[in-house]
């Protein structure tokens, strides 16, 4: 960047003033011309019109100006030249617009925060009647194909609904009748190995390293008893607590069952009436998406009983293998633990421990600890990620976090719902992207669409060829 003075102008080649230096005055005389005027000039040394700072009565000295006048320029300069680059005259509208978009984008996230907050605020007032409904929905994706199976051969739908929940219900009871005698045999035995067990770790505290004496050891357990009575308010109100959850769980269970009959007895109607509420243009998406997400919800539990299978297969082994007691109890609580993530792997495990320190003492139950901790370690961070993940279209690392917001936000029953809310999550929004990138996810692989027919009667939906108009 250059200062120039008015007038005055620079050569654009060599960057030397075409003229004096600035402050430079020409004046008359010999060096200048012919005697008493200059050449050009008026007579009598008047300065010529084409001559620049020359001194006369209407004429000022001219401006002092420094700053960066390029190379070879006389006048000085007060800075140093700059590496950024000079402003642009669209720079103020740019950073304008730029300003402009960003406070939109930023307007549209908190209405977007916003609305989400509301949604949670509704979502969590409504909780005692969603849950209910979303564990329903979970028994009919495992109660529906038996139950389909009976209608297809003609069993009325209300019966085939009924026979299929009380199998069900009497497989569980079977289950229960088949280890709760295992579990009365043997819990006297147990008992008295837990006191023989007592007084060996009592044994233990007695010896090298800690050399604790017998009156030493009554005192802590003294400490111990005086600390839960001290406590008793508090344990009692957590305890009321804990019961007044059980309860209500067993409640959501019955209410879960009651609606798991009604789904799988007009399961096949709703798609057709929540369709039929939709325009013409809207129910074959309707219907497809219903179709994606009640497959997804299949594929969860799938999954996870196969998770829970492995689990309960290689700890029963372990278990087995070194002689611990009530293998198949500890086998099935281990698998229906996998359903509830965290809590049920750790109760599940601390049973199996518990049990192998009691009949077979210290050494097995750390082996057991290990092979414990060692099979839940691999079905958490590998085996549950990778089948979840190929069975949702999901990344590991997806599932990984949506278990820990789903624990942190709704403890057990957030962590257990996590991953097929995830997956459901996944599917309405690959459903959408298709749908902008004119996909047609509404049509299925065949080249068929689901639409809605029939009349005042009621409406059903069935298959069309090519896309919907």
């Amino acid at each position: 960047m250059r200062f120039r003075l008015p007038g005055r102008r620079d050569d654009a080649t060599s960057g030397a003033p075409t003229g004096p230096p600035a402050g430079a005055r020409a004046v008359g005389g010999p060096a200048g011309g012919a005697p008493g005027g200059a050449p050009g000039g008026a007579p009598g040394g008047a300065p010529g019109p084409g001559r620049e700072g020359a001194p006369g009565p209407l004429s000022h000295p001219a401006p002092q100006l420094t700053g960066e006048g390029g190379r070879r320029d006389p006048r000085p300069g007060d800075h140093e030249a700059t590496v950024a680059p000079a402003p642009g005259w669209q720079r103020g509208e740019r950073a304008r617009a730029a300003s402009r978009s960003l406070a939109i984008a930023s307007a549209q996230l908190l209405l977007i925060a916003a609305a989400l907050v509301v949604v949670g605020w509704v979502l969590g007032k409504l909780w005692v009647v969603l849950l209910p409904v979303i564990l329903g929905l979970l028994f009919a994706t495992v109660l529906w194909p038996p139950t389909r199976f009976l209608r297809r051969h003609g069993w009325p739908a209300a019966l085939a609904a009924a026979v299929v929940l009380l199998v069900f219900l009497g497989l569980i009871g079977g289950l229960i009748a088949v280890i709760a005698p295992q579990v009365a045999d043997q819990v006297t035995e147990l008992a008295d190995q837990a006191a023989s067990g007592l007084e060996q770790v009592q044994q233990w505290l007695q010896g090298p390293p800690f050399n604790l004496d017998q009156e030493q050891i009554g005192q802590y357990v003294d400490q111990a008893i005086d600390s839960v009575q001290s406590n008793a308010s508090n344990i009692a109100s957590y305890a009321a607590t804990g019961a007044t959850a059980v309860g209500n769980g067993l409640l959501n269970l019955l209410l879960a069952l009651l609606l798991a009959f009604f789904f799988i007895k007009d399961g096949p109607r709703w798609v057709p009436w929540l369709a039929a509420q939709t325009g013409p243009k809207a129910a074959p998406h309707v219907a497809a998406l219903s179709q994606k997400t009640w497959s997804t919800l299949s594929e969860f539990i799938k999954q996870q009983a196969l998770v829970g299978f492995v689990d309960a297969l290689f700890i029963g082994i372990g278990l087995w293998i070194f002689d611990v007691p009530l293998v198949v109890p500890l086998a099935v609580l281990t698998f229906f633990g996998a359903f509830i993530p965290i809590i049920g792997a750790f109760v599940a495990g601390a049973f199996a421990v518990l049990i192998a320190l009691v009949d077979e003492g210290f050494t097995v139950a750390l082996i057991i600890f290990g092979i414990v901790l060692l099979v839940q370690q691999i079905e958490g961070n590998v085996l549950q990620p990778i089948i979840q993940g190929r069975g949702f279209n999901l990344h590991a690392g997806v599932v990984i976090l949506a278990v820990t917001a789903g624990s942190s936000l709704a403890g057990i029953v957030g962590a257990f719902l996590s991953v097929p809310v995830a997956a459901l999550i996944a599917v309405v929004y690959r459903y959408g992207r298709d749908v902008f990138d004119g996909r047609h996810p509404e049509v299925a692989g065949d080249g068929t669409h689901t639409q809605v027919t029939g009349d005042d009667g009621g409406a059903v939906l069935t298959r069309a060829p090519g896309t919907p108009d």
